[in-house]
């Protein structure tokens, strides 16, 4: 792994070439003309987590670049500054790193440190330890969550010691909304808000026309396109594996008065099974699934993928939104998908700037027979 270097009069290049990348890998199914979304070119992540490297009397925050002809081989970056990270986790990083340095106490076995920050600022960090944390690690800690306006949270090997609250609320604003989200600590959220922002108001943009129909969701984490979809469509069926990211699913359906969402805990595979009638139990029929009429299918899945049971799964829904960060599997997905769907919109967003990280959005319309 190479650690970003952020050139901002080199953004206009880095994301052409991720352009031009998408329509060479993905010009054997004719797609329409990309559309590109870019981010701010630094100080776009609002979450990281750096190692803490102690060398005699100092400690510094630290990542590791990999040997590529040998990965074994990993050499230690020290990082005072990091500009992939937001300006909120840039500003803490050298308040922290003094506040440890002047406390044996904070500093003692500290392994690893977790940022999670909001677009207003909002600051949860995590200190992760290598031994028992006590009252002493407690009573300066909560000095420190008052002397940086953040809140802490302190792990160890089965301990978790939660000072003030252990998430933040982003606001996002999506045409002319602001949509809240509660977004819990070691769970997985969208790093780069600014491009969140702008994939949010494309699929309600692609998704528009709909309410009298339904939406099924696959992979929906804490909600993030649930929240905002939900006024497109008449109902909408969400499901998700993590019972961390469904609770917060559930409290983020509340703070938007969203009424018309369900969040179900189950996966993607058990899903299929249920809509086949093939998976029966309670958490199945409190979905009460014979009242959907499901237009739409919404899928963000994990860098793998979706395997071909799921991708004929799809295949069953007339519109399919498919949001992926691995263009790769996405490709092979679409060998499927485009059997029996055409491509109607395709999207880049840059979520991650002077990586080869790429996250693209497809619209994919059934054909007609």
């Amino acid at each position: 792994m190479s650690i970003p270097v952020v050139e901002p009069e080199r953004y206009a290049e880095q994301l052409a070439a991720k352009r031009d990348y998408l329509e060479s890998t993905f010009a054997t199914f004719q797609p329409p003309a990309l559309e590109v979304f870019e981010s701010p070119p630094g100080y776009y992540r609002q979450r990281c987590e750096f190692r803490i490297w102690h060398e005699n009397d100092d400690l510094f925050y630290a990542m590791f670049e990999v040997d590529a002809e040998n990965p074994k081989n990993k050499r230690v970056i020290r990082l005072d500054q990091y500009a992939v990270a937001s300006e909120r986790i840039n500003q803490l990083m050298p308040q922290l790193r003094e506040a440890c340095l002047q406390s044996d106490e904070l500093r003692r076995r500290l392994f690893q440190v977790e940022f999670l920050t909001t677009l207003s600022g909002e600051a949860l960090v995590t200190l992760v330890y290598h031994r028992p944390l006590g009252d002493e690690w407690e009573r300066e800690a909560r000095a420190l969550e008052v002397k940086l306006c953040v809140m802490i949270i302190g792990r160890s090997r089965k301990q978790r010691i939660v000072l003030t609250r252990d998430h933040v609320w982003e606001r996002l604003e999506v045409d002319g909304r602001t949509l809240h989200y509660q977004q819990v600590e070691n769970s997985f959220t969208q790093p780069n808000a600014h491009i969140c922002q702008k994939m949010l108001s494309w699929a309600r943009e692609v998704t528009a026309g709909h309410q009298q129909e339904d939406l099924v969701e696959l992979y929906c984490g804490n909600g993030n396109f649930t929240i905002a979809l939900a006024d497109n469509f008449r109902r909408v069926l969400a499901t998700e594996i993590s019972s961390i990211s469904v609770a917060s699913a559930n409290i983020n359906l509340a703070a938007n008065g969203v009424t018309n969402a369900t969040i179900g805990r189950m996966s993607a595979e058990e899903f299929s099974l249920a809509l086949k009638g093939e998976k029966v139990g309670r958490r199945v029929a409190e979905m009460a699934l014979d009242g959907y009429d499901f237009s739409t299918v919404l899928v963000d899945p994990p860098r793998a993928g979706l395997d071909e049971q799921s991708c004929e799964q799809l295949s069953e829904y007339a519109q399919i939104v498919y949001i992926s960060c691995n263009p790769a599997t996405l490709a092979e997905n679409l060998s499927i998908l485009t059997k029996t769907h055409q491509i109607e919109r395709f999207a880049l967003f840059d979520q991650f700037p002077f990586t080869d990280h790429v996250e693209c959005g497809v619209l994919l319309q059934r054909r007609a027979v």
